[in-house]
């Protein structure tokens, strides 16, 4: 079993940035991916990025590419997703996930919680 806590969402004007992160704990020792979803309100979830245990593999979404960054900190068990020019389109809960089933774009077997991000126009 992994646990996955997600802190750092907020409330950020257009343009800003934030850095939420994700710290795993249970099974820590296996190399599994890790990334990042959302969901906005009415609207389905919907991946955001990936990223193998090395980092030598990020995946991530048309709409934040160039404006996100993944990344982890194995030693920490830790994983980061630094999201720049936010737009009011990215408010939604970010969920971090662990251990990808199949695609890394679709369906993973551990969840979080989440962490609200919301950004004002």
């Amino acid at each position: 079993q992994v646990q996955l806590v997600e802190s750092g969402g907020g409330l950020v004007q257009a343009g800003g940035s934030l850095r939420p992160s994700c710290a795993a704990s249970g099974r820590t020792s296996s190399r599994y991916v890790m990334g990042w979803f959302r969901q906005a309100p009415g609207k389905e979830r919907e991946f955001v990025a990936a990223s193998t245990w090395s980092g030598g593999r990020m995946y991530y979404a048309d709409s934040v590419k160039d404006r996100f960054t993944i990344s982890r900190d194995n030693a920490k068990n830790t994983v980061y997703l630094q999201m720049k020019s936010l737009k009011p389109e990215d408010t939604a809960v970010y969920y971090c996930v662990a251990e990808n089933r199949g695609s890394v774009f679709q369906d993973y077997n551990y969840w979080g919680q989440g962490t609200q991000v919301t950004v004002s126009s």
